[in-house]
Order: structure tokens, then C-alpha cells, then sequence
């Protein structure tokens, strides 16, 4: 009797391609975004770190990895896209990397051309305008549609990367966006938005209000795929986070003494540190997974970005609480890096829908019972 058929996970290791992709983005995120420079930021009203996101485009091309030559980008995939999430969320680094990459999910499966190519060559920056925390499988609100159509009015509140972007993709129908012409400086006929509170201060939050704004209708968008796409993304950027704390903890403890023994020597340290890495080996294998099916287009995508957020959200945040706890009194303060870790882990662990959301999704899709 043959053994039953396993679904095929191909290649999860990183290639050298991306090897030598990951090395440029840390290069140029450690000189110019250091966690020190990230926390100044957080204490001013700049909550983008416009000149570095300006690097990342247009001498690195990070907008337009996933976007094919003919359409005016790199003609890599979104397996790209994940390795340069997980160095962005390596860094905490404060530039609207994750509500790029859902804006051209969207716009990859609409004829949208010129804003396509305009978005992936850094000129112009683009979000879809839907709360933080919805995922695929939940209602999106819909803005109400004026006159004949193409005003509109409403609020969607906690809008992730939204406060510095030019173009608003804003859901109208099941299977319609309105595209709206912001202007980065916050203004645009009809359109207001304001930053509203936000735990983790490196990616704040905008409430956008529209009364009457005017806008240019698009059909044929799928905005369950890229949100599905946001999720295999962001576990990616989840990843990094929790490698990081890792890295950072693990470094502390060597360095640290307290009664006449270095820290990692204590067995009851080891242990901990030893099941972290082990949840982060997993999380790895899930994230890496849920890009590869984003990269190839695969039917399994939707049940791999619910796996890979599952996971990766409670690994992120059990990393960052780790590594917060075990720098001892340093770690608590405002002047160590634990605390943005910490926060971005927080807040990620409900942007596009939280663990129990992923859980109920995937339990829709493998027929089991609520």
C-alpha cells in the first residue's frame, strides 16, 4: 500500500539572491535608521522616515519586487518582498513597507497600469484604506458613494500606513475600489486624515474622513487576496522581530554577570532561550511557506497566511516579552530598544486580524466545526 501524497512546500531556503538582498537592506536600515534614531522619531510629529523609505525604493527597489518588468517593476516575487519585511521589522524601521505591499497585491489584479508602475518606482506611495485590524474572511466597510458614483463620504478609522500615502484605495463594493488622490502632505479635495493614538509609535495609525472627495472607480479588485497577501507579509516582518529579540537577548546575557556567573550560564536561561528558538524555527517554516505561496500563486495561500499568522503574531510577542524580561531593570527603561520591539509586536499581533481571527478563518477553510 503507498503512502498518501503530502502536499508540495518547495524550496523554503533562502536563495543567494535573496541572501544578497537582505545584506543591502540591513546595510543601509543600520546606517540610517539605528534603534536609537528610530526612538528620537518617536517623540516628534515625523512618524515616517520619509528619506530612508526614499532609499529603499529607488536605490534598492523594495516597492516593486513582487510587480513583473512589463508592468514597470523588478520582476522578483513575494518571496522577496518577505526578506525585506523581515530586515524592516529587524529594525522596527518606520517606513510604509507593509501598506505597499497590500496596495499592490491589490492593484497587481486590476489594469491600473501607470499607478502600478508609479507605485513601485518610489514615486508615489499608495494604502488600502481598510481598518488595522481587518483580515481576509471579515467584512470590509464600504465608503458610501455620492451622486452618480464618483464622490464619496465616511470614515474608516486606524488605518495602517496611510498618513504620508498620495493615492487611497478605498473598498466601494465586493469587488470595487475607488482610487482617491491624496497628496502626501495630508491634503486632497474631501479628504481629511488624522493620526490617532497608536501603541506602537513607529507605525502609527490615521483615521481618513471623506466628504465628498472625489474619486475614479475600479472594478475587478480582490481585496480578500491582498489582505491574504498582507498577512503572509507581515508574518514575515514578525519573523525578523522575534530574531532580533532573540539576538539582542541572547548577546545581554552573554555579556551580563550577576553573582560571579555570566547570565547564559544559568540552566533555567538555556531553557527558555532554547524553546524561543525553537518557536522561532517554526515560525520561520510557516512564513516562509506563506510567501512561497504567495510568490507561485498557489490555491494554498489563504490557509498558509492563516498558519503563518497564527503562529508568527504569538512567537513575535513572546520573543519581545522574553527579551524585555531577561534585560532585567535595563529593559524596562525608555532609553533600550526593548520597549519599541515590544510595541510593534503588540500592535502586529492584531493588524490584519488577530490569532483567534486567523484561527476562525482557517477552521472555515479545513471544514472544521466552530
Amino acid at each position: 500500500m503507498s503512502a498518501p501524497a503530502t502536499p508540495e512546500t518547495g524550496d523554503l531556503l533562502y536563495s543567494d539572491v535573496e541572501d544578497d538582498l537582505r545584506a543591502s537592506v540591513r546595510a543601509l536600515v543600520e546606517k540610517q535608521a539605528p534603534w536609537d534614531a528610530v526612538l528620537r522619531r518617536t517623540d516628534t510629529d515625523d512618524a515616517v522616515d520619509t528619506d530612508l523609505w526614499k532609499r529603499l525604493t529607488q536605490e534598492i527597489g523594495v516597492a516593486g519586487l513582487a510587480v513583473p518588468e512589463e508592468r514597470g517593476g523588478a520582476g522578483a516575487s513575494w518571496r522577496e518582498v518577505a526578506v525585506v519585511a523581515e530586515e524592516l521589522g529587524r529594525a522596527v524601521a518606520p517606513v510604509p513597507f507593509l501598506g505597499t505591499a497590500v496596495a499592490t497585491a491589490l492593484l497587481l489584479g486590476t489594469a491600473e497600469d501607470e499607478l502600478l508602475a508609479s507605485v513601485a518606482g518610489g514615486e508615489r506611495t499608495a494604502v488600502l484604506v481598510v481598518g488595522a485590524t481587518r483580515g481576509a474572511g471579515r467584512p470590509v466597510p464600504v465608503v458610501e458613494r455620492q451622486g452618480a458614483g464618483d464622490l464619496l463620504a465616511g470614515t474608516v478609522t486606524a488605518v495602517v500606513d496611510a498618513v504620508t500615502a498620495d493615492v487611497l484605495l478605498v473598498p466601494v463594493s465586493a469587488t470595487e475600489i475607488a482610487v482617491v488622490e491624496a497628496g502626501a502632505d495630508g491634503g486632497g479635495d474631501g479628504v481629511t486624515r488624522t493620526t490617532s493614538e497608536s501603541l506602537d509609535m513607529t507605525r502609527r495609525l490615521t483615521d481618513v474622513t471623506f466628504d465628498g472627495a472625489p474619486a475614479r472607480i475600479v472594478t475587478g479588485a480582490d481585496v480578500d487576496h491582498a489582505l491574504q497577501v498582507g498577512a503572509a507579509v507581515l508574518a514575515s516582518e514578525q519573523l525578523g522581530l522575534a530574531e532580533r529579540c532573540l539576538a539582542d537577548t541572547v548577546a545581554y546575557l552573554r555579556d551580563r554577570h550577576q553573582f560571579g556567573r555570566q547570565l547564559a550560564s544559568y540552566q533555567a536561561l538555556k531553557h527558555r532561550l532554547a524553546d524561543l528558538w525553537v518557536a522561532i524555527t517554526q515560525a520561520r517554516a510557516v512564513a516562509r511557506y506563506a510567501a512561497r505561496c504567495a510568490a507561485d500563486g498557489s490555491p494554498d495561500l489563504p490557509v498558509a497566511a492563516a498558519v503563518a499568522q497564527t503562529h508568527c503574531s504569538e512567537v513575535a510577542l513572546l520573543a519581545a516579552e522574553d527579551g524585555l524580561q531577561l534585560h532585567g531593570g535595563i529593559g524596562f527603561t525608555w532609553e533600550h530598544p526593548a520597549h519599541l520591539f515590544l510595541k510593534r509586536a503588540r500592535a502586529d499581533a492584531l493588524v490584519l486580524g488577530s490569532a483567534d481571527h486567523h484561527r476562525t478563518v482557517l477552521a472555515d477553510l479545513v471544514d472544521l466545526p466552530a
